[in-house]
């Protein structure tokens, strides 16, 4: 099992509780070169990090793109030897996130809960606490960079993390958007359930590769989803470089070789609140 957020050292975490750690971010990063920095936030019995990454230079700043990424949904965030540090890098939205850092725009990769680097069930995220631990680290962000228009983004079992999130943190969520959406029961939990759609009081985008080859993100069931409730689902069609099983990061799963037209197509979205035209090669 990967390393919690508990195995960082009391010093460290007394050192970035509710502040930025600036670092730059491990070499392997396509980030690596914007400027990235740790944002932790300290609650009762836990913690709860973000990752931070905009234009090096920024100073202003309009928008937040908070980012939850796939299974299993906890990355390690941390700092070790000045060097952040996190798992997951191959994940379509930690890897592709530079891409939505237009004018004004960062992104906070968010981390499980310190004590859910292992057990992040569906559960858990669903949960009220998990609500008010996003939201925490939020107003960490916004405290440092300022009033942020927030969208959430979940991809993968990310989904299940952004649909709640989004029920329970709007406001400052505006907004949400679901990539490649879990909608089958897995041995975490439920999914993304039609149930959890209605509650979400913000407008939501699914997008979705029509060929997505993972059992539990089938397309037919999204689709199902969008028509039942109304919301609009955006199809991408098209890949390159896809390697890989089923239901990883680089395969049509993980946009592999869309990345930046499908980010293109939901930067669009969040700045006219128009659904572009489906996305293809």
């Amino acid at each position: 099992m990967q390393a919690t957020l508990r195995g960082v050292s009391a010093l460290f975490l007394g050192l970035v509780c509710s502040t930025a750690q600036h670092a730059p971010a491990q070499s392997s990063d396509p980030s690596a070169a914007f400027a990235n920095e740790v944002i932790v936030e300290q609650l009762p019995g836990r913690s709860i990090a973000a990752l931070v990454t905009h234009r090096p230079g920024a100073t202003k700043f309009t928008h937040g793109i908070a980012l939850f990424p796939g299974s299993p949904g906890y990355i390690n965030l941390r700092v070790e030897n000045g060097e952040i540090r996190f798992d997951l890098r191959g994940n379509f939205l930690i890897r592709a996130r530079r891409h939505f850092l237009e004018d004004g725009f960062l992104t906070a990769v968010i981390d499980a809960p310190s004590d859910h680097q292992v057990n992040f069930w569906h559960s858990v995220r669903e949960s009220a606490r998990y609500g008010e631990d996003v939201r925490a680290v939020l107003e960490a962000v916004s405290k440092k960079y300022g009033t942020l228009d927030w969208t959430f983004i979940g991809t993968s079992e990310g989904s299940v993390s952004a649909v709640h999130a989004a029920r329970m943190v709007a406001p400052p969520a505006r907004r949400v958007v679901l990539t490649a959406s879990l909608v089958m029961r897995s041995f975490q939990g439920s999914g993304v359930r039609i149930s959890d759609v209605r509650q979400v009081g913000i407008p939501l985008l699914w997008v979705h590769h029509a060929n997505d080859p993972c059992p539990y993100t089938q397309y037919a069931t999204v689709r199902k989803y969008a028509e039942e409730t109304k919301t609009p689902l955006l199809t991408v069609t098209g890949v390159a470089g896809r390697r890989g099983d089923p239901c990883m990061a680089f395969t049509e799963h993980g946009f592999v070789g869309m990345e930046i037209k499908t980010i293109k197509a939901i930067l669009s979205w969040i700045r006219t609140g128009n659904v572009p035209p489906d996305v293809s090669e």
